[in-house]
């Protein structure tokens, strides 16, 4: 029988069945009841977290909180933000700290400073190593290895950039002076200490007190070593420096941050590098960290790219203004960024 199709009404319309019809949104969790946690350790995808401690803020402190340990994992509405070693973040879940459970970061507080570097000079991928610090603790040994002014020049340059405070730490000075460094750096007015084998580190420990500090350097220079004479129960492997190379082994793997055991300050010890690239950083901004040679600059011709023979700061040098190691140390950066890495 043939249907009559001009009496159909929407009462005879079959609707199959499928996705609800409730709009999307692109509104996500307030989460107002995050708690606070400051990262100590990252570790595939893990993010170990400190709740009640000073780096998560001051208050929880002095109300006399006891300080809980965390494991917890990114959340989905955290997108592709990086979580570091130092940051504050924002913790929801099971935040009790029990064996086996799981906390989700759902959010990042406002850092006040962030220490990056690149994988070399010519990449354009920015890494955050830490955040939130507010020193840089260059770690040098001044024999075996050899100290290599370079790696310190950069260091400076990533410090002056991430608004950090410089402090260069001397190592080893059993073994050689540390009279000759100490030179190169002295128009700079960057503090030191200096370190000496089986000796108290009570200046280096004085320094860091109240403070957040980041140790950077290659390796084999003996930041483990510090690291355990500073904080006895961090149990940091030590290694020993390749008598063919001259260069130390990898033993950390990760950065960590590590309360002092006086309850004043942290610690955040990372792995040792080979290089610390600046691509990140401007030219312009890495004259800015060679307050010596600045001025100098001002006479140099329009454009100059300071590695040019007409460039002023031969003769800034010359007359004593500045030392030519210290111009010799600005020119091996900007040629790296040329691709010429002679450091």
């Amino acid at each position: 029988m043939a249907r009559d199709w001009g009496r159909l009404d929407e009462d005879d319309v079959r609707v199959r069945p499928g996705r609800g019809s409730r709009p999307r949104t692109r509104r996500r969790p307030a989460h107002d009841d995050a708690i606070v946690g400051f990262v100590i350790a990252v570790d595939r995808g893990r993010y170990t977290c400190l709740i009640g401690a000073e780096g998560a803020g001051r208050a929880a402190k002095r109300k006399g909180e006891r300080p809980r340990r965390v494991t917890a994992m990114r959340a989905r509405e955290l997108g592709r933000k990086s979580v570091v070693v130092g940051d504050r973040v924002r913790l929801v879940g099971d935040v009790s700290g029990h064996a086996d459970t799981l906390a989700r970061v759902v959010g990042i507080e406002p850092r006040s400073s962030t220490l990056r570097r690149t994988a070399d000079d010519a990449d354009p991928v920015e890494r955050v190593i830490v955040a939130n610090a507010d020193q840089l603790v260059i770690v040098t040994a001044l024999a075996d290895p050899p100290p290599r002014s370079g790696m310190i020049d950069r260091c400076l340059v990533a410090a002056y950039d991430a608004g950090l405070d410089p402090l260069l730490c001397l190592t080893k000075a059993d073994l050689a002076s540390p009279e000759h460094l100490l030179e190169m750096y002295t128009p700079l007015d960057v503090p030191y200490v200096v370190t000496r084998k089986d000796e108290p580190v009570d200046d280096l420990g004085e320094r860091l007190s109240g403070r957040i500090s980041v140790l950077v350097g290659h390796s084999g220079v003996g930041k483990s070593t510090l690291v355990n004479a500073l904080v006895p129960d961090a149990e940091r492997a030590v290694s020993e420096v390749n008598p063919v190379t001259g260069r130390g082994r990898h033993t950390s793997s990760s950065a960590i941050a590590l309360e002092l055991p006086s309850g004043d300050g942290w610690i955040i010890d990372t792995p040792g590098v080979r290089s610390f690239g600046l691509a990140h950083v401007s030219p312009e901004d890495i004259l800015g960290a060679f307050p010596d040679l600045l001025e100098g600059a001002a006479e140099c011709p329009p454009h100059c790219t300071h590695l040019q023979r007409d460039c002023a700061l031969d003769a800034w040098a010359a007359a004593g203004h500045a030392s030519v190691s210290r111009l010799e140390s600005l020119r091996r950066l900007l040629a790296s960024r040329e691709g010429d890495d002679s450091d």
